[in-house]
This record gives C-alpha cells, sequence and structure tokens, in this order.
C-alpha cells in the first residue's frame, strides 16, 4: 500500500518521453512540480533504491520497468549526464544504481555507475587526512557524503577505500559523550559541525556491518555494537525512532530504518552480543513500522505517513507552503511536511525495511 500510494500520487512520465517515470516531490503538487522544474537528484536515487526493494520483495514485469523508468528518467532530467557537484547524491545514485544491476539485471545504466564509482574513489583527499567532501571544492567533509561513499564502494569492490572511509568517520566524526556520528568537519581547519541526525546513524551502521561481513574484522562488529546502543538509547523512546522533519529532512529516519534492516539481516557473528544486536535493530525497524503505519491518514484508499512516524500525519491542505532551496543547496520542509515526496518515501522505505526482517523471521 505505501508503494501503490507513492505511484498514484507521484510518479509521472518525464516531460512526456516515454519509458520515463519520475517522482513529482509535492503532493498535491504546484505546476512547477508536475513539470519537473524541481525535481532533488537525491529523492529520486531513493525513490529508486526503494522500488528496487519492492521488486525484490514481489518481483514483476511491472516493477522491473519502472526501475528501467526511473533510471532513465533521473538521467534525462540530470541534463548533463550521470553525475554532479554532490558527492552525496551521487553515492546515494550510486547505491540504487548498484543494488538495481545486482538484484534485477539493470545493464543499461552501467556507464553511469562507472562514471559515479570514479568521481567517488577519486574524491578522497588524503593530504589532510581522509575523507571526501560534501560537494566539489568544498572545505566541507561530512557524514551523508562519506557513509553512502563507503557502502557504493565497497558493494562495487573497493573494500580497502571503503575501510579507510570507515575508519575515518569513526576517528574523525564519532561523538566520544554520546557515541554518536556527527555531521562533519571542516578541513583542514578541523572545526567540528555538530548536529546529529538519524541518517548519519543509519550509514554508518550499514557501513560497518558491510565491511563486518566482508573482512571479518572484530572492530567494526564492535562499532556497530556501540553505535546501536547509542540510538537507542538517544533516537528512539519505546523503540520507534524519534523526530522527523520534511524536505531533506524527511529522508533521514528512513535511511535509519534502511540500514537498521542490514543490521538485522547481515550482521555475522553468533556471540550473544551480536545475536542481540540483531534482535535490537529488527525491533526498532518493527517498532517504528508499526507506529508509523497507526499514524497514518488514509486518503483514498492509501496511507499517507506522518514526518513524525510516533503522531497522527496531518493532510496537506492544497499546493501552499510548498518547500524551496536554500542557497547552501539543502531543500526545505513543505508547510505540511507530509506532502514532501520524502517523508512519503521515508514511510515505504521503512515498511519495505519492516518486510525484510519479518520475512526473515526477527
Amino acid at each position: 500500500m505505501a508503494e501503490s500510494a507513492i505511484v498514484s500520487r507521484h510518479l509521472r512520465t518525464l516531460w512526456g518521453c516515454p519509458g520515463t517515470e519520475l517522482g513529482v516531490v509535492g503532493w498535491p503538487a504546484t505546476r512547477r512540480e508536475r513539470a519537473f522544474a524541481s525535481w532533488h537528484y537525491w529523492w529520486q536515487a531513493h525513490l529508486l533504491d526503494v522500488a528496487v526493494d519492492a521488486a525484490n520483495r514481489v518481483p514483476t514485469p511491472a516493477r522491473r520497468r519502472r526501475i528501467g523508468a526511473i533510471a532513465r528518467a533521473h538521467r534525462l532530467r540530470n541534463i548533463t549526464g550521470w553525475t554532479n557537484r554532490y558527492y552525496d547524491d551521487m553515492a546515494w545514485l550510486a547505491i540504487a544504481l548498484e543494488r538495481a544491476e545486482r538484484t534485477q539485471e539493470l545493464t543499461t545504466a552501467r556507464r553511469g555507475l562507472v562514471a559515479l564509482e570514479q568521481q567517488l574513489y577519486d574524491a578522497w583527499a588524503p593530504e589532510i587526512g581522509g575523507g571526501i567532501p560534501w560537494r566539489v571544492r568544498s572545505d566541507f567533509f561530512n557524514a551523508p557524503a562519506n557513509g553512502p561513499a563507503g557502502i557504493a564502494l565497497l558493494r562495487l569492490g573497493r573494500v580497502e577505500r571503503a575501510r579507510q572511509m570507515a575508519d575515518w568517520l569513526d576517528a574523525t566524526l564519532r561523538d566520544p559523550e554520546s557515541g554518536l556520528i556527527l555531521d562533519g568537519v571542516h578541513l583542514p581547519a578541523g572545526e567540528i559541525e555538530r548536529p546529529v541526525f538519524s541518517y548519519c546513524q543509519g550509514v554508518v551502521l550499514g557501513l560497518e556491518t558491510e565491511l563486518a561481513v566482508h573482512t571479518d574484522d572484530d572492530r567494526h562488529v564492535e562499532r556497530v555494537n556501540r553505535l546501536l546502543a547509542a540510538v537507542e538509547e538517544r533516537m528512539t523512546t519505546r523503540l520507534v525512532i524519534t523526530g522527523g522533519g520534511g524536505g531533506d529532512g524527511g529522508l533521514f529516519n528512513g535511511i535509519l530504518a534502511r540500514y537498521l534492516a542490514v543490521v538485522a539481516l547481515m550482521l555475522p557473528g553468533e556471540g550473544k552480543r551480536q545475536q542481540s544486536d540483531r534482535r535490537t535493530a529488527a525491533a526498532i525497524v518493527k517498532a517504528s513500522a508499526t507506529a508509523a503505519w497507526a499514524n497514518r491518514l488514509e486518503v483514498e484508499g492509501e496511507p499517507l505517513f506522518g514526518h513524525d512516524w510516533s503522531k497522527p500525519a496531518r493532510l496537506p491542505g492544497g499546493t501552499a507552503g510548498a518547500g524551496k532551496f536554500t542557497a547552501g543547496g539543502s531543500v526545505t520542509a513543505s508547510t505540511v511536511p507530509e506532502r514532501d515526496l520524502s517523508v512519503q518515501l521515508s514511510g515505504w522505505m521503512l515498511m519495505e525495511a519492516a518486510y525484510q526482517v519479518t520475512a526473515a523471521g526477527l
């Protein structure tokens, strides 16, 4: 039902081009949004990623066609190619395209995946101690770029670089007081930006879990244990992921849920600690999904998820108060955040994550 709601409310052909589909970024949509004058590269990358989830759950010709259509539309709407100036954006798209190729045999985007991999690999900055910047020629090196880039590069076979990125994140951005991952650092100045976002925790949990599988190095398991405990203590209430917003922030909690499912399904080891961590990660996903579903609105028989899964969703009252780009390149929330595609994608992502952990018997 979460999938159906996105398909019916948000998916549209791009500029009348056959074989394309892209997500309109608001519902109800402004004329500008319907024309894809605003489209938000990284939101569409997550649309592609969760479309892959759906095809993996129940493979159908329609779902496989949709994956190809979203990938084609992404390339067309980006106009200049597959890449852009933001390394976090490119990392999210690389993750989605790699999964689409590996699990659903999407071969038409191989050139794009190669280009994205090269951009992410070459952005590493050893002269200032590592990390990749948030965007081209920026002095800001952050978790939202390095976390997903590490996951993408690991899945593309660049295990050593992924390990370097995980080590850099742990050494540079882990807050020793809270145990959580901070936003980023300005280099070479060393000034740390201290906001704590749920998706930063998610991507580090995912990266460390997959490194534990690939390297058989216990330090990655230990980092997952430490970070998961901090997430449970500081980012959940009765195991429900707390907070949430709209605009770009609408995706944050869904991303955390996605990678908690990775911990639940993939964290290696049969010791008591690893078994407990897998159960805890699964329990957070399931409790969050239960809360989000209980607090949804039903609109024409389909769910509308709240931006905060612990509170009742609100119905957007038309197109007024749509989110906007800031000078820094981020997207603000709509006045009623539930109108944002990002918020609804998070709800769908959460439901797919809950399906994965329950289907595995967790």
